[in-house]
């Protein structure tokens, strides 16, 4: 078995998730698809959003599953009524896919985007926050840990801020929740977006959002699906639910949702281990920082389980096949997917170390034996 320091790309699913989703898929194949579903309703019409709501600390009918944390984001972001008169902030963390959809909401509403500017540690400058909220910013964009590099963002300070102004708040907490303690409540945010198949260990094609009354309420979707709304007439139609499922899709993979559904229960019931705290995320940067010509892409003064950096000699992917000829997995981080700073800092490509709970003091020491001998 390789060593896993990927679990910001996809978590290594434990074998409770493989086994209900293989069963799922079992069923599938031996009575039907549908007949399958009715069979398992509970879970996927209940169980799983009860699930979420216990692990993000918010209200069940904020919850809302989707394939992945990319459309939970862009289904409830397109729908805002935003107007030329309105300010959006972002921070130069914002992933690039957010990025694209501010892009296009500035072209069609004439919005203004701007960026919360960082301390020289890298931190955002939360007294520049204070000082310049206003009742015309309309929403504040706040990614929890950036996918290229692994400071973790005040988000709940950043809530207590925001709490007295009319503003939307919006939290990217992808790679955040199962590494992490994610509490909507204690954030205070309007929407808190995330994926299955990162720390929390679930399937690919797995996504959900937290999305509050404030944020439904000031919500136009341009869609609502059938298993939220019924035809009334030839010119009209009824949505029968004000919660958080008018944004989803009613059709998905079964086995997938089940799939989330095992992960979140067994990261529920995991206690926590040594792969989860500061010392194994310190123990990598410590083994990179030694090395000659590297440099670690870590600004902020708290750190998450992302691990990022640079060999002066080497480009990125080649450390990744040499490490992956060893059976160590890394990534690659891409600049241009954190695109408002990591080219900033000189970073095109990144090596991105991602470890996790399953990840041992030895599997650090293969780690640090095959970057030794791939650098040096």
């Amino acid at each position: 078995m390789p060593v896993h320091l990927n679990t910001a790309g996809a978590g290594l699913m434990p074998a409770e998730v493989v086994d209900t989703m293989t069963a799922h898929l079992t069923e599938e194949a031996a009575e039907g698809a549908y007949e399958t579903e009715l069979r398992h309703t509970d879970t996927l019409e209940k169980g799983v959003y009860e699930a979420l709501a216990q692990l993000l600390d918010a209200p069940v009918d904020d919850m809302a599953v989707f394939d992945s944390a990319t459309r939970a984001w862009s289904s409830a972001v397109s729908a805002l009524r935003l107007t030329g008169a309105d300010r959006v902030w972002i921070t130069p963390y914002e992933y690039a896919g957010g990025l694209i959809l501010w892009t296009e909401l500035r072209r069609r509403t004439g919005l203004r985007v701007e960026v919360v500017p960082l301390t020289s540690s890298g931190d955002l400058d939360l007294d520049w926050m204070r000082r310049n909220i206003r009742e015309d910013v309309a929403v504040v964009s706040v990614p929890h840990v950036p996918s290229g590099c692994g400071i973790v963002n005040p988000v709940e300070e950043i809530g207590r801020i925001l709490a007295p102004w009319p503003c939307l708040y919006l939290v990217d907490a992808c790679q955040s929740v199962g590494q992490l303690d994610v509490s909507v409540r204690k954030i205070g945010c309007d929407l808190l977006t995330g994926a299955g198949r990162k720390f929390l260990c679930g399937p690919r094609g797995t996504g959900f959002a937290a999305i509050g009354p404030r944020l439904r309420a000031a919500a136009a979707p341009m869609f609502h699906d059938l298993h939220v709304a019924d035809v009334t007439s030839a010119n009209d139609y009824a949505v029968h639910t004000e919660g958080a499922r008018r944004f989803e899709y009613a059709e998905r993979s079964a086995a997938a949702v089940r799939g989330l559904d095992a992960a979140l229960r067994h990261h529920l019931a995991r206690p926590a281990s040594p792969g989860t705290g500061p010392g194994t995320r310190d123990a990598v940067r410590s083994i990179v920082d030694e090395l000659p010509d590297t440099r670690l892409v870590d600004p902020g003064t708290r750190h998450a389980s992302i691990v990022t950096f640079v060999c002066e000699r080497l480009p990125a992917a080649r450390i990744r096949a040499e490490l992956a000829a060893r059976d160590v997995n890394v990534w690659v981080a891409q600049g241009n997917h954190t695109p408002l700073y990591l080219p900033g800092q000189g970073v095109d490509h990144g090596v991105r170390v991602s470890p996790h709970h399953y990840t041992s003091p030895q599997d650090i020491e293969v780690f640090a034996r095959a970057l030794r001998e791939v650098i040096r």
